[in-house]
């Protein structure tokens, strides 16, 4: 066995790999030769040490898997195979697992070299709010962590809430002789993320006076898109490397002790994604992992010729390829020659097959057997929800028959407020925009038409026709029908619900930014009215600070209306 390199002659140069890499939860043989395979790359290109993301051995988050005793005991002894692996003289890891110990089960990492163990650390600060509940299921480190002693060099290495806590990890990292602060995250996207990411750890470079290296997860995890995105902050609070977003990657950043400072030599500077891109590029990777992860072969929407079911189209094929995405149009005797012609036209744009199945003969069959049950009532919601519900048992039977997996495409504003119908067009196994508001659906829209997104699949150019994004937005299940007939216009819907759900704000403090009072009340009203429709919903990707599902837990019971 090899032995660990002697620590009497410090390196003053440390040749880091970070790798940003996109692990499977629960795929423990599969995330270690993950591991072994960027641990092979980042030898190729002289590594000393390699710095994997949280937990990566078990995936993040592994939620409840964590109570199952045979998967952190799987984790463990697939780590202390990398651990053996150090044996050949190549670089160190510091590789994420869960570990259970006397004290309990931890979010833990392992630093190894030289085919041992020289230390293990655990998360002492426990994210217990949001998307994170992992009080539900690991302990917190019983002490403060010290340094380990890498060849010389006295390493840090606070996991990821360590250093968006208040306990002081790093400043006691530093006290206790920490040179340089190496930090393993599965931190998941949402817009505007980065600058919170970057404020934080100067936040912590400042009260350690030491430099700092963030190491983020990539890829999708049921709702949740892990960016990648890593990067490094100077003990100057300066930015020392930047790696790219949504994108995979084994990069070695070199760093060099220079009057008792870590300083970083000419660190990589990629350009990151911003606004429409960066939300285009999570949802799209957000769908095709979910799909791919899950074992799908492909996928199958109803296509009506509107915005929604166009983006979500468009993403498939940018995510899959236009072989994996089969678009039907479910046409009834309210749907527009506009429509039939837009859609046949987006599905062109992106290559797609395309087929048409009339739900006329359905529906009417529905109406005849029910005639009588309904008889002497008046035609309304209930008669528009069964084109709704045919549809959606019509793409449930495709997705049974070929095993393909039922995109739904619903946006935040139509399930905030039950804009939508359950066992219809909320029919689905995943959703890339349950969480963009209207407004944001058109903007990635006309966003696509302009760029082709890095990693895409689907072709350049207008993949969605204008006209789509330029008419007025209708269900088409009764004549002349728009979406404006029963909501405030989309613009001032958005506004107001991001108030409500993102803000929390109150009532009386929407009204003073302009809106009409009854309007905001009606539309607080049908938000909390929808709880139930919103607990039955597809998964979809996280976009906004506070997504349905993981960020947002309301009752379904619930008789809370805010009066002032």
């Amino acid at each position: 066995m090899a032995q660990t390199p002697s620590n009497t002659s410090p390196l003053n140069v440390l040749r880091l790999a970070i790798a940003q890499l996109n692990p499977v939860v629960g795929d423990i043989s599969g995330n270690l030769e993950l591991a072994r395979r960027a641990r092979k790359e980042a030898a190729g290109q002289g590594a000393d040490l390699v710095l994997f993301t949280e937990l990566f051995i078990a995936g993040y988050p592994p939620e409840d898997l964590v109570l199952k005793p045979a998967f952190v005991d799987a984790c463990e002894r697939a780590a202390r195979q990398l651990v053996e692996d150090t044996a050949d003289g190549g670089p160190g890891v510091i590789i994420g697992t869960p570990l259970k110990r006397t004290s309990g089960i931890h979010n833990s990492v392992i630093v190894a070299d030289g085919g041992q163990i020289l230390g293990e650390r655990y998360k002492l600060d426990l994210p217990n709010y949001g998307e994170f509940d992992e009080k539900r299921v690991f302990q917190p480190g019983p002490n403060m962590p010290g340094p380990v002693n890498f060849r010389g060099v006295r390493i840090g290495i606070p996991i990821c809430e360590d250093i968006w806590g208040q306990l002081g990890v790093c400043e006691t990292l530093a006290e206790s002789g920490a040179e340089l602060l190496l930090v393993p995250n599965g931190s998941p996207y949402y817009r505007g993320k980065m600058d919170v990411r970057h404020q934080t750890v100067i936040r912590q470079v400042i009260e350690s006076g030491l430099p700092m290296v963030y190491a983020n997860q990539l890829g999708g995890q049921d709702e949740l898109v892990f960016d990648g995105a890593s990067f490094g902050i100077e003990a100057d609070k300066s930015l020392a490397f930047q790696l790219s977003e949504f994108e995979e990657t084994v990069a070695v950043v070199t760093w060099k002790r220079r009057d008792d400072v870590w300083v970083c030599d000419n660190g990589p500077m990629a350009k990151l994604p911003q606004g429409e891109e960066a939300d285009y590029l999570a949802c799209m990777i957000g769908l095709r992992d979910y799909v791919n992860k899950n074992g799908f072969k492909n996928v199958v929407l109803g296509l009506s010729g509107g915005i929604d079911s166009a983006v979500c189209a468009a993403l498939a094929v940018d995510a899959l390829g236009e072989e994996r995405l089969h678009a039907i149009m479910l046409p009834y005797r309210y749907t527009s020659e506009e429509s039939l012609t837009d859609a046949k036209a987006c599905a062109q744009a992106l290559g797609c097959r395309y087929d048409i199945i009339p739900i006329a003969e359905p529906v009417e069959g529905f109406l005849s057997s029910l005639s009588e049950t309904f008889a002497g009532t008046k035609e309304g919601i209930t008669e528009e929800n069964l084109q709704s519900r045919t549809r959606g048992v019509i793409l449930m039977a495709v997705s049974n028959k070929f095993g393909s997996m039922v995109v739904t495409t619903g946006n935040k504003s139509e399930m905030s407020v039950g804009y939508a119908t359950l066992y219809g067009d909320m029919n689905g196994g995943f959703n890339p925009i349950k969480d963009l508001y209207k407004m944001q659906v058109y903007s990635i829209a006309r966003w696509r038409n302009a760029h082709l997104p890095a990693g895409a699949m689907g072709p350049s150019g207008e993949v969605i026709p204008v006209n789509i994004i330029d008419k007025a937005p209708s269900a088409e299940l009764r004549e002349n029908q728009t979406d404006q007939d029963s909501l405030p216009p989309y613009p001032v819907l958005d506004d107001i619900l991001e108030c409500l759900v993102e803000n929390e704000m109150s009532v009386q403090q929407i009204v003073t930014k302009g809106h009409a009072p009854e309007t905001v009340q009606r539309i607080e009203h049908l938000l909390y009215l929808a709880e139930y429709k919103r607990r039955q919903a597809a998964p979809g990707v996280k976009i906004t600070r506070k997504n349905f599902g993981r960020d947002r837990r309301y009752p379904i019971t619930n008789r809370f209306r805010d009066r002032g």
